[in-house]
């Protein structure tokens, strides 16, 4: 089967990537709601020693969490989400999920849902900003950690990759209501991104 594919293009080293040079990955949907999506967009670019990922999100109901350890509050905010394979297996898999305000939950997992909370990604580096109605969240992985994770295998230039987007809402009591949003559907009955579906493929280009 053929897996939808996304090109990271690479930027010149410098202080700053140039997103200019980015695809822009904008075909988030809900796929298990018949709601409208809002604007999503995620861009990376590489320079042979860092991968760079950035989201832009439409957000009129910002929630973020309560809670005094980040992996607590992000786990009932708006959060985008990155997840990464070395194999399809999912036998391990990486999660990196990340809040408007900067927050992280990052951790190592076993299919099925085997999570290990004390792992935490080596040099992950992440930035967020809220500008209501929108909030960007922005950083960057050594390309060192993705081949000493095995997701980038030794010569090649594409891996396994899910992006998605936790979309909280304020219910009428005001406690926080879900949705998921995926680049990938990954055709579950319930919503659910720690399955093989729910990954495409990112491929490094020079």
């Amino acid at each position: 089967m053929s897996l939808p594919r996304y090109r990271i293009h690479r930027t010149p080293s410098a202080a700053a990537p140039d997103w200019a040079r980015a695809e822009r990955l904008t075909n988030f949907t809900f796929p298990w709601e018949p709601t409208p999506p809002p604007s999503t967009e995620f861009r990376a670019l590489w320079d042979g020693e860092t991968l760079f990922f950035r989201f832009d999100c439409v957000d009129h109901d910002i929630v973020l969490g309560p809670g005094e350890l980040p992996m607590d509050r992000v786990l009932v905010s708006d959060r985008v989400e990155i997840f990464l394979a070395p194999s399809l297996e999912l036998k391990p898999y990486f999660c990196l999920e990340m809040s408007p305000n900067g927050d992280v939950l990052d951790y190592r997992a076993t299919h099925y849902r085997e999570f290990e909370r004390d792992w935490t990604c080596p040099g992950l580096v992440v930035e967020a900003a809220i500008t209501a109605p929108r909030y960007c969240v922005s950083g960057s992985l050594p390309m060192a950690t993705l081949r000493a994770l095995d997701v980038l295998k030794p010569g090649a230039q594409e891996f396994y990759a899910g992006v998605f987007r936790g979309e909280f809402s304020h219910a009428a009591d005001g406690s926080p209501r879900p949705g998921w949003m995926a680049w990938v559907d990954p055709q579950t009955e319930r919503p659910d991104f720690h399955v093989p579906t729910a990954f495409g493929v990112f491929e490094l280009v020079d």
